[in-house]
């Protein structure tokens, strides 16, 4: 089933962001305001980049959507008749994978549904079924340590996925990887969202990995960050490794490359 069928009846969470503005405040300092009057709406089951220069507000806003930031104004709303997040319904993948070295993979996947108390065997298949889900089976029993840096992020894209989300974000999490690592991850990633219709936010410092992913890219400006560009990514949804060569691929990335110039380029 094709990515554009999968979704028809995604069950993603739809978010709806307006007027959000968040500012940092430090005693004897100037304040500083990272995120201005950002209006952003994301059906469910959209697959959406974030792109911006470094230290945007990019984060800020990920994390504001979370929930693990505050909003100064404006508000965040999910679902097609507003409100909060159901519970239970989000699902947060940072930089670093932050799995517990005492742990082996299936008991650092298993630890969200450990928190909400749910029962052994249910823990064990949730657990089971996605790792399986981020080709880890084989590895199950041992421990961070004894993984490759790309297996560690496998196994938080895991953990974020074994209490099957409705939201998932993403914050640069294959951004230390090296770029052949960094592809297969991507290609999982694409494939995942497909078969589960999850609405994804992914922040990225890289354009082609934008442009393969998303459906649709929105770059910010340099703080404080407002949208330059929202763009859908005139892209088939079936999307492999030879797509990166492929004409339409190149000018997708040029269209960003160009906002993102234009929004490093906006003054403060």
């Amino acid at each position: 089933m094709a990515a554009s069928e999968m979704n028809s009846a995604a069950r993603g969470l739809a978010v709806s962001v307006r007027g959000a503005r968040r500012v940092f405040r430090s005693a004897g300092e100037a304040d500083v305001v990272a995120v201005d009057g950002i209006d952003l709406a994301i059906a469910a089951g959209e697959f959406v980049a974030m792109l911006g220069p470094s230290g945007c507000g990019k984060s800020t806003l990920l994390r504001m959507i979370a929930g693990l930031d505050g909003l100064d104004a404006g508000q965040i709303e999910f679902g097609d008749g507003g409100g909060d997040a159901p519970k239970n319904s989000l699902a947060y993948v940072f930089q670093d994978a932050h799995l517990l070295p005492w742990r082996n993979v299936q008991d650092n996947v298993a630890l969200p549904l450990e928190l909400q108390r749910r029962g052994a065997g249910e823990r064990r298949d949730a657990a089971e079924h996605a790792i399986a889900l981020v080709g880890l089976t084989d590895a199950a029993r041992r421990h961070p340590a004894q993984l490759s840096g790309g297996m560690r992020m496998r196994v938080s894209l895991a953990r974020a996925l074994v209490t099957e989300p409705r939201l998932l974000l993403l914050d640069e999490p294959f951004a230390a990887l090296d770029e052949i690592t960094r592809q297969d991850l991507d290609d999982q990633l694409r494939a995942l969202w497909a078969t589960t219709g999850t609405t994804v936010l992914f922040v990225t410092h890289s354009i082609a990995e934008a442009t393969f992913l998303a459906e649709r890219a929105v770059v910010l400006t340099r703080r404080p960050a407002r949208i330059v560009l929202e763009h859908a990514l005139d892209l088939p949804a079936q999307r492999d490794a030879a797509l990166r060569g492929d004409a339409r691929f190149a000018r997708e990335t040029g269209v960003l490359y160009e906002a993102l110039r234009r929004g490093n380029e906006d003054a403060a």
